[in-house]
């Protein structure tokens, strides 16, 4: 079990983190509706253009990827 420091605490209360947080969220309950939670059991949802890239969280920008594949991906976030 992780222990988060103050520091880990007070950076994901930061405003500009919460708003990655819901986006990724977001993403996640989209593909939920479309193909089941069953279908995305240990998965991870992909954004195929990232969102710092200037990509959106709309059904075509989005796919699911294992997990492995997913955080294999050398695209830089």
């Amino acid at each position: 079990m992780r222990v988060y420091s103050a520091y880990d605490r007070a950076n994901q209360k930061r405003p500009v983190e919460v708003r990655k947080r819901v986006m990724r969220n977001a993403a996640r309950r989209l593909m939920i509706r479309k193909h089941g939670k069953a279908k995305l059991k240990g998965k991870d949802i992909d954004h195929k253009r990232s969102l710092k890239a200037g990509g959106g969280n709309g059904y075509k920008n989005l796919r699911i990827r294992s997990r492995s594949q997913n955080r294999a991906d050398k695209r830089a976030y």
